[in-house]
């Protein structure tokens, strides 16, 4: 790494290189985007995947679409997470659709409530 940028001449410029090492050109930080966007879009609960595992997992692709500029609001994160559940879930997510306010919602609430519900 230092080889990389024992040139620089100003910590601007070591910062900047780094930044070009890590997260890459404009090009590539589009084609991470895409790549990202296109897992959330998938993603869906495993067969034997516990919530606490959907949690980290469905998470885990949001921090990344954050980290490269994409953000969703609480309703949309909340509708995904409850599309990508199994359909024995669907009595659950129709009454938090009814009784819970999908744009307050945030994501680590959802996921406490869906396990909550799964330990039941």
């Amino acid at each position: 790494m230092f080889s990389k940028i024992k040139t620089c001449a100003t910590t601007k410029e070591i910062w900047e290189k780094l930044i070009q090492i890590f997260e890459g050109n404009d090009d590539t930080k589009e084609n991470k985007l895409t790549v990202t966007q296109q897992k959330y879009e998938s993603i869906k609960m495993k067969d034997g995947e516990t919530m606490a595992e959907f949690d980290e997992r469905f998470s885990a692709v949001v921090i990344e679409l954050t980290s490269l500029g994409k953000e969703y609001n609480n309703w949309e994160l909340a509708l995904k997470v409850m599309r990508a559940l199994p359909r024995e879930w669907d009595v659950k997510t129709m009454a938090m659709r009814e009784s819970k306010d999908l744009n307050k919602l945030e994501l680590h609430d959802l996921f406490a409530n869906l396990k909550a519900y799964d330990l039941r």
